[in-house]
């Protein structure tokens, strides 16, 4: 193994605050059972806040953000784990307090890792990464929850964000009605090709009504927004239906009343990602990589960068104008 590796790093010192590409020692990696060449990270919101000094996600610096990766196995001291093994790893504590995926060479803990499913190339995993692993475990909650392709609309709001644009895809391939929500115009034709049978404004998605309930509307929503419109489409929710909830990119507040949830028995769904058990989240990995596979978003919605355009894409996905997902290919 070499002696050295290229990673995007975030500093807090006396120097000030700082990021850029640096030249780091092996022999500087961080404690953790398995070493892995990262072939491909993503770019995240999560991403961005790490490298911003106001971000308040990060636990210690220097630190390597990317909060995803795919690779392969170098050097191992787990035994379920062999040099060549094809990895892939999101959530947990990768990029806020354990070194990421922003980096040629990653160290990280075996309990961690994902075997890279048949029916995936590591270029895909991290195309789908977290944003579409929080989408599938979104529709995979709604599911469990009783939704069904017969029981109505279901909208995707930030649809033409990673977790929407991946909502959109894998309930268009499960045979929803997708009603998806955007801001950005130029996205339409995008999200029709992703398989949204409508595509909306926000304004239309919010408007109807000034009391506690609107006209019952949707069996579903995908949140990865949060805040404002968060409490507006609770609002139009059918009796027993769900709102999965996975982000807070239109604020941490939510201004609702009882009345959705005594009245229409609606449900209101937290999603997180980075501490899903292990069991759930290899199911979910094995469906994404078969029946729930995204497709559409495969082939739609992915941009491919080098490593020496990271910020140039952290400050796109900080300004909200990424539109589907931004892949970091580490191995060209």
């Amino acid at each position: 193994m070499e002696q050295a590796y290229r990673a995007f790093r975030v500093n807090q010192d006396e120097r000030g605050f700082r990021t850029g590409i640096e030249t780091i020692r092996i022999a500087d990696l961080p404690d953790g059972d398995v070493t892995i060449r990262v072939h491909y990270s993503s770019v995240n919101y999560k991403d961005g806040l790490a490298s911003i000094p106001d971000g308040k996600i990060v636990r210690s610096y220097p630190i390597t953000p990317g909060i995803d990766l795919a690779g392969e196995v170098l050097e191992s001291s787990d035994s379920r784990y062999q040099p060549g093994d094809l990895v892939l790893c999101t959530g947990y504590g990768l990029g806020v307090s354990q070194d990421g995926g922003l980096a040629d060479i990653a160290r990280i803990p075996g309990d961690w890792l994902v075997k890279m499913p048949e029916g995936l190339t590591p270029m895909e995993t991290m195309a789908i990464g977290t944003a579409g692993f929080t989408a599938a475990l979104s529709v995979e909650r709604l599911i469990a929850n009783g939704l069904s392709p017969d029981w109505g609309p279901v909208v995707v709001l930030g649809s033409s964000g990673g977790v929407g644009s991946m909502a959109v895809s894998i309930l268009g391939k499960l045979g929803y009605h997708v009603i998806a929500v955007t801001g950005k115009a130029q996205a339409r034709e995008k999200l029709r090709a992703l398989g949204a049978a409508e595509v909306i404004s926000r304004e239309e998605a919010t408007a109807g009504g000034k009391g506690p309930l609107s006209k019952e509307q949707w069996a579903a929503v995908v949140d990865p927004v949060g805040g404002a419109v968060t409490g507006e489409v609770l609002k139009k929710i059918k009796y027993g239906g769900s709102v999965a909830i996975s982000g807070l990119t239109g604020g941490n507040k939510i201004d609702t009343t009882v009345f959705p949830f005594i009245l229409r028995g609606v449900n209101l769904l937290g999603i997180d990602s980075v501490l899903c058990p292990m069991p759930l989240r290899s199911k979910l990995w094995q469906q994404l990589a078969a029946e729930w596979k995204p497709e559409t978003a495969l082939a739609n919605g992915i941009t491919e960068l080098p490593l020496e355009r990271v910020s140039e894409a952290l400050t796109t996905v900080l300004a909200g104008q990424a539109v589907g997902r931004q892949v970091i290919n580490l191995i060209k």
